[in-house]
């Protein structure tokens, strides 16, 4: 059966040009110049998907879009907006709107919002089937995932790297976001094309420009050449940007371009080049929290969270601490040429008590000293050196425990959250104050936490 696009535009023109030009990938049109109109068609049903402008007579594009979320709460909408008007196009995506495109644009790029929108919302729908499915397990090289956390985000993994949206990774520092970066790469239609890395917390700020853009000769001193960036190099690939929070205002203002319009200008340079990149990206930054704060732009988040891979720590899925240590083990051996057989019951118990705060990464390392240091044929807990906290309190300290027993400041931090919940009787509103947090903040951490967050009204 095929797709059904409803279009909501004033324009007479635009509106019949968008009309034949989707009309020719193969979906069902059907057009109206108000939302009153495209409100009666929704109601009718047999609409997946709806485009519409914000400024209209009568009726606006956000009214239509809240009623109709009314109506269908899983209905996509694509938002169209004059490039004076982005803040627009941003309460929007805040009431529900799945993607917005600035005119002028081009056929291709509405084409292309379209095609990616609906991508999207298949691969939300698999997802729900994925979790009520019974006995379904992925298996992806090099990737342990025994435990449900895990196994639901290597779901979405194969999910969305079929498509070619753009990938939000969240988790703390080593939990293998770069694993599953090549994964979705490698899983891809674009395996063949480049896979390249590029963390921006270790370059400098004046230089990350010029890694990503490239730039041209004489474009400052010491460019004696001109040389590619990144997003050129990585044309018909993927490219992966760790620790997307830390980019600077500027350097978000010409991703937001890409990611909208595929092309920008090198620095120094004049020509526009044109790429086909997939990005993916990664944080282990609070981005809601950098939202609030000003230092990280709205428009550019909701680009990049089209489909958000949420990576527990390794203290949420422990189950899968003995399976990771024997990967690690025997990749250990291989390197170094000692031959040892295993990991005592005993040194395992320890490995799956510590908390890891260094994550998947962390454990890697204290297996890798275990390997080096162990004289004996299995792995014992004398050899598992765990980097844990001095119990000693510092001098002039009170006896007291900073945090309570057994408790990371995470976890501690969690916990108030759940007893606030309690003491407010689920009123969100209520155990911010509690909290001193924003209800944007508190919701945020309540998603973490698994609790189910309804979108504002």
């Amino acid at each position: 059966m095929k797709t059904t696009l409803l279009i909501v535009e004033d324009e007479a023109p635009m509106r019949r040009l968008l009309e034949l030009s989707l009309g020719e990938e193969g979906y069902n049109t059907q057009s109206v110049e108000t939302a009153e109109a495209g409100l009666k068609l929704l109601q009718a049903g047999n609409v997946d998907l709806v485009l519409t402008d914000l400024k209209l007579p009568g009726m606006s594009g956000l009214e239509l879009l809240e009623a109709g979320r009314h109506l269908r709460a899983d209905l996509p909408f694509i938002v169209m907006t004059a490039y004076g008007t982005v803040e627009s196009a941003v309460e929007a995506m805040k009431a529900g709107a799945n993607d917005y495109v600035l005119k002028p644009f081009s056929l291709d790029e509405i084409k292309l919002v379209v095609r990616r929108t609906l991508d999207v919302r298949r691969l939300r729908e698999e997802n729900r089937d994925l979790r009520e499915a019974l006995g379904k397990r992925y298996d992806l090289p090099g990737i342990v995932a025994q435990s449900p956390k895990m196994q639901e985000a290597l779901g979405m993994v194969e999910r969305v790297a079929q498509t070619n949206s753009t990938v939000l990774i969240c988790g703390e520092s080593g939990v293998g976001k770069d694993l599953i970066a090549r994964a979705i790469h490698q899983r891809s239609r674009r395996s063949r094309g480049p896979f390249l890395k590029i963390n921006s917390t270790a370059i400098p700020e004046n230089l990350l420009e010029s890694e990503l853009f490239g730039y041209e000769k004489g474009a400052f001193t010491g460019a004696a050449s001109s040389k590619p960036g990144k997003f050129e190099l990585a044309d018909g690939g993927t490219l992966f940007l760790d620790e997307i929070g830390d980019v600077p205002p500027p350097v978000q203002v010409k991703l937001l371009r890409v990611l909208q319009e595929r092309e920008f200008e090198r620095l120094g340079g004049t020509r526009t080049v044109k790429v086909d990149v997939r990005l993916v990206a990664a944080t282990n930054r609070d981005l809601r929290a950098a939202l609030e704060e000003g230092t990280f732009r709205e428009d550019l988040y909701y680009r990049l969270n089209v489909v958000p891979i949420n990576l527990p720590p390794l203290r949420e899925h422990k189950e899968d601490i003995p399976a990771l240590a024997a990967l690690f083990l025997r990749k250990c051996c291989e390197s170094s040429g000692k031959k040892i057989d295993g990991i005592s019951p005993t040194a395992m118990e320890r490995l799956t008590q510590f908390h890891w705060p260094g994550n998947v990464r962390e454990l890697e390392n204290v297996i890798e000293r275990a390997v080096a240091l162990s004289q004996g044929n299995v792995l014992e807990p004398a050899d598992i050196l765990l980097d844990e906290p001095a119990q000693k309190p510092a001098a002039g300290a009170s006896g007291a425990p900073f945090l309570p027993e057994g408790l990371t400041l995470e976890q501690w931090e969690d916990e108030m959250i759940r007893e606030a919940m309690r003491r407010a009787n689920g009123n969100k509103s209520q155990a911010a104050r509690l909290l001193g947090l924003s209800r944007n903040a508190l919701r945020y951490r309540l998603s973490k936490l698994g609790f189910a967050v309804e979108a504002e009204e």
